[in-house]
């Protein structure tokens, strides 16, 4: 097994797993998480019940918001899915930067915005934009590796013929 190869699977199965990750992450906002979270009335600076009393249709509204945001999360995640088995194994062109944009556009702008709330589950969501680095990091090394085998497997075309 080469080097090449190696990086390759280990950036394609975090990959995997990071899109495995948002599709629990989705259906867990689709179908389990409350529409107000300990934290959020933390930081909203009231009660359960008073929010209730001045916006008595809040909770069946943000029912309908994190319905909605659960399916494009868990959506991303079947997207992920899909480009880590079929283009990461291949270093199209673009894959790379793609994945990178995904990645900040996603899961580094959540966990930021946990760290901006004060969440409680701050440190834990900031275990997803880890692994994401740590697959874009084996990915283009994995291609650094690939475009070097190719350019010393490559006959040197200056050399004279025989």
């Amino acid at each position: 097994m080469n080097g090449q190869s190696v990086l390759c699977r280990l950036s394609k199965w975090t990959f995997v797993a990071c899109g495995i990750w948002l599709m629990v992450l989705g259906g867990y906002f689709m179908f389990a998480r409350p529409p107000l979270l300990p934290e959020d009335l933390r930081y909203l600076g009231s009660s359960a019940s008073q929010i209730e009393v001045l916006l008595p249709h809040l909770a069946s509204w943000l029912q309908n918001v994190f319905t909605v945001m659960g399916g494009f999360i868990a959506g991303c995640g079947v997207l992920l899915i899909f480009v880590s088995v079929s283009a990461v194994p291949q270093y199209l062109r673009g894959t790379g930067a793609v994945l990178g944009c995904a990645g900040l556009l996603t899961v580094a702008t959540m966990s930021w915005t946990n760290f901006v709330l004060d969440s409680d589950f701050r440190w834990l969501l900031l275990a997803p934009p880890i692994a994401w680095l740590f697959g874009l990091v084996s990915y283009a090394a994995g291609g650094q590796a690939e475009r070097l085998i190719v350019a010393v497997s490559r006959p040197n075309a200056d050399a004279p013929g025989e």
